[in-house]
């Protein structure tokens, strides 16, 4: 089966980097090419365009930044819709509403090919290692032509219903995270005055009743962000984060659900971008509101 990977950013590069590990034929493509060529490096073969990208291969997987660069990639100039489609397969993996998925695959399949929507829970690590969790929505049949592959990057593949089910369930797991952020950085707020060793804190609140999973994950990189030590690595920037609490809100309200905390969490923040954090990585936010976030 020949694969490609159309969005080569962070997740993108670890999910290529696992499949050429395993010995997948391997296309990419992304908007900036200089983004592709670690994979290029690795031993996968570069496409010009989109459709140069969907003519190559068996299945494509796409890992875009929102919906304005899908509508590009799929349907622009270039794009791989243009490509022979019949009896392909497209996994679309960004995280989205889930109208535009619902909205995506009759247009796309009406073409001859496969639409599944798999948006993916766990971040580069877990991506490297194919242990990420997979939310699909769409048909079984198409499910089933994809099936070993999603399972070589995905340590659990979720069915959980028609298109935009997955991007309904994507967005429900990621929410506690994105206001647990909010909620770790008061509670250090808290606990600032002690003076207690940052690694000592992290290790204390991820063995807690109250220590989320990312917590063991992401444990070593808030303590060191906390200790002051510099560490250029960026798994998740604010950026992602404000877009993807944004879809959070606008889905709430389509479904006219109250989402109280989660806007509140937004505010701070739309504030620490505007402070100069949204490139940085997500670890940096708890440093941001203890110098600047919770001063009244």
């Amino acid at each position: 089966m020949k694969i490609g990977i159309a969005g080569t950013g962070k997740m993108g590069q670890a999910i290529g980097g696992r499949l050429l590990g395993l010995g997948h034929e391997l296309h990419v493509w992304n908007r900036t090419e200089a983004r592709a060529q670690p994979l290029v490096s690795a031993g996968a073969k570069w496409a010009a365009t989109p459709q140069m990208l969907a003519d190559q291969v068996d299945v494509v997987i796409s890992l875009l930044t929102n919906e304005e660069a899908i509508e590009e990639v799929y349907f622009g100039a270039h794009g791989l819709s243009l490509a022979k489609l019949q009896g392909k397969v497209f996994i679309e993996m960004s995280t989205v509403k889930p109208a535009k998925q619902q909205e995506m695959a009759p247009r796309v399949e009406a073409l001859g090919a496969g639409y599944l929507e798999c948006p993916v829970s766990g971040s580069v690590g877990p991506a490297k290692e194919g242990k990420l969790i997979g939310f699909v929505g769409g048909t079984p049949a198409n499910l089933e032509k994809v099936h070993a592959l999603l399972s070589q990057i995905c340590r659990r593949v979720e069915p959980v219903g028609v298109h935009g089910a997955g991007a309904m369930m994507k967005l429900a797991v990621n929410l506690p995270l994105m206001v647990y952020w909010q909620t770790l950085s008061e509670a250090l707020s808290l606990i600032e005055p002690l003076g207690v060793d940052p690694q000592r804190v992290v290790d204390i609140l991820s063995d807690s009743s109250g220590g989320p999973n990312m917590l063991k994950v992401r444990g070593g990189m808030i303590a060191q962000a906390l200790a002051g030590e510099k560490n250029e690595m960026v798994t998740v920037n604010l950026a992602t984060m404000r877009k993807d609490v944004k879809t959070m809100l606008a889905q709430g309200e389509s479904l006219q659900r109250a989402m109280p905390l989660t806007a509140l969490a937004l505010a701070s923040f739309e504030r620490a971008a505007h402070d100069g954090i949204d490139a940085a990585d997500c670890s940096q936010y708890p440093v941001w509101w203890l110098q600047h976030g919770s001063k009244r």
